[in-house]
């Protein structure tokens, strides 16, 4: 079997610009020249072209990367507002261009004959971006997108290392590490668009806190101001209410004042009332004194008499011991009436008491009653007393119910004495003035001060007990009594005091004490 046998054999080196020719001229010897190959049929000449283009290829591929890498550098810094977190970082930041263009320049002035020159700038950025992820991962949107990062930084990390250690395992896990990368490419983006959300969230919690806080400092601004104004106010409360005391204790005294003036007032317009009182029990003194001595004269003829008649001794100085009694009873009735006096016209101490109503009212009946017939000789009146016997004793301030009495007594004379002077047929018209006492079923006691005189308007009985408010003439009246009568009763005694009224036909005035 005959082999085809070429006549010329071409062996191509990769360290020559010229082949080497074998050329066979018979079956013993051949011949063995270098022939030059034209450039563009020469395989070291298309090498070369190849190593140039690639270092070319990679200087542009850097370049591109370095225009790319600046926008995205300086968006994740203000993604993670780098120039707050990390001030340090961000002025470095700012300048990551001249990182670029230092890395670019350097490259192309060492003229790397490799193609791999973009994948390290690529793992220099992701290394740098990294880092500053890793210095502020407490920042949620930072730890996501670090976490989004890391995965292509590892496998072009790896890829690199292979390359630098084991070029033939690169070619063969190359299609591994291109589709790793892939999915690194696709897991930063996912990421991203969860670090923009995380940020999203971040911010809105961001601007909640920070209305949160604004609305805190206006609280708190408020509170300042209302806390100024309540201790403003509180200072000013404060002066107000010392002067507001002071004003008290003025009205007070003024008030005390006013009640011993109409105390006095009432105890001069008595005067006459008074003195008749006094005079009843001094006329019966003087007059059993008289009669005592009328007595002691015949006792001591008797006496002086031979026979003396023991009887007749007897029936004298029986008679003597009643004048006295007498004499003393009514000399303890005028001292009553002295002493009534004087309790009327001192400061009342507010010390209860037992009390027997019936007799206060008797007497401060009578006291109203000659008090104004001093003033007018031409008045008269019926006086009517329905005093309960078994009225039992009150505990009360007896000078004070006394007051309040003798000013139901002397409006009720008042009061008949102005229908009287009202009536044309004036003879017809008989003035009365009652009072009644009566025990209370549920414990306590009832007065009733009554007359037939004038009555009280609608329009005035609703101010009746009104300090101030009078229905006598200017000048006659202070507009006291009924409203310190009024204040004895249900403030200094817890009862009741209340009226019943006809205008034309007269007034009744009930008070109710506990018992």
């Amino acid at each position: 079997m005959a082999l085809y046998q070429p006549d010329t054999i071409r062996i191509r080196s990769k360290f020559y610009s010229n082949d080497i020719v074998v050329t066979r001229q018979d079956s013993a010897n051949a011949t063995v020249s270098l022939s030059p190959t034209k450039p563009d049929q020469d395989s070291t000449y298309k090498l070369r072209q190849n190593v140039e283009k690639g270092v070319t290829n990679s200087g542009i591929n850097v370049l591109f990367l370095v225009a790319i890498s600046i926008p995205l550098v300086r968006g994740m810094g203000r993604f993670i507002n780098i120039k707050e977190r990390l001030p340090a970082w961000g002025t470095l930041y700012a300048r990551f261009w001249i990182l670029g263009v230092a890395y670019y320049l350097g490259m192309m002035a060492l003229d790397l004959q490799h193609t791999k020159a973009d994948d390290f700038y690529v793992l220099l950025v992701l290394g740098l971006m990294i880092a500053v992820l890793a210095l502020v991962r407490d920042y949620r949107p930072a730890r996501t997108l670090l976490l989004g990062l890391v995965p292509l930084a590892v496998t072009k990390g790896g890829e690199l290392l292979l390359h630098a250690v084991a070029p033939a395992t690169l070619d063969f896990y190359h299609e591994g590490f291109s589709s790793a990368q892939g999915f690194s490419v696709l897991w930063l983006i996912v990421f991203s668009f969860v670090a923009r959300s995380h940020k999203r969230q971040a911010e809105a919690e961001r601007l909640e806190r920070e209305a949160a806080a604004l609305e805190k400092r206006r609280i708190e601004a408020q509170n300042a101001i209302l806390e100024q104004m309540v201790a403003e106010r509180t200072t000013s409360l404060t002066r107000q209410t010392g002067e507001l005391r002071e004003t008290l204790e003025e009205l007070r005294i003024t008030q005390d004042q006013l009640i011993q003036s109409e105390k006095m007032a009432s105890l001069g317009e008595l005067t006459a009332g008074i003195a008749h009182e006094i005079q009843n029990p001094l006329n019966f003194v003087t007059n059993f004194a008289d009669v005592s001595g009328e007595l002691l004269d015949e006792l001591e003829e008797e006496q002086q008499r031979p026979t003396r008649d023991l009887a007749l001794e007897s029936e004298l100085l029986n008679n003597l011991r009643q004048n006295l009694t007498k004499i003393t009873h009514h000399g303890h009735r005028a001292a009553s009436i002295v002493r009534g006096m004087l309790e009327h016209s001192r400061a009342s101490t507010g010390e209860r008491m037992p009390t027997d109503l019936n007799q206060l009212a008797d007497e401060y009946l009578r006291l109203a009653y000659h008090g104004l017939r001093a003033k007018n000789k031409s008045f008269n009146a019926t006086l009517r007393t329905d005093l309960a016997p078994d009225l039992p004793l009150v505990e009360a301030v007896g000078p004070d119910v006394g007051r309040v009495l003798l000013n139901l007594f002397t409006n009720a004379f008042y009061a008949v004495q102005q229908r009287r002077e009202q009536l044309p047929d004036a003879d017809a018209y008989v003035p009365t003035v009652s009072v009644s006492t009566r025990a209370l079923p549920e414990g306590g006691v009832e007065i009733r001060v009554r007359d037939n005189g004038t009555g009280i308007p609608e329009a005035a009985r609703q101010k009746i007990f009104q300090p101030f408010f009078t229905t006598k003439p200017a000048g006659e009246g202070t507009g006291l009594g009924l409203s310190l009568s009024y204040d004895i009763i249900t403030k200094g005694h817890n009862g009741t005091l209340s009226l019943e009224t006809e205008e034309g036909k007269g007034t009744e005035f009930i008070i109710e004490l506990p018992g």
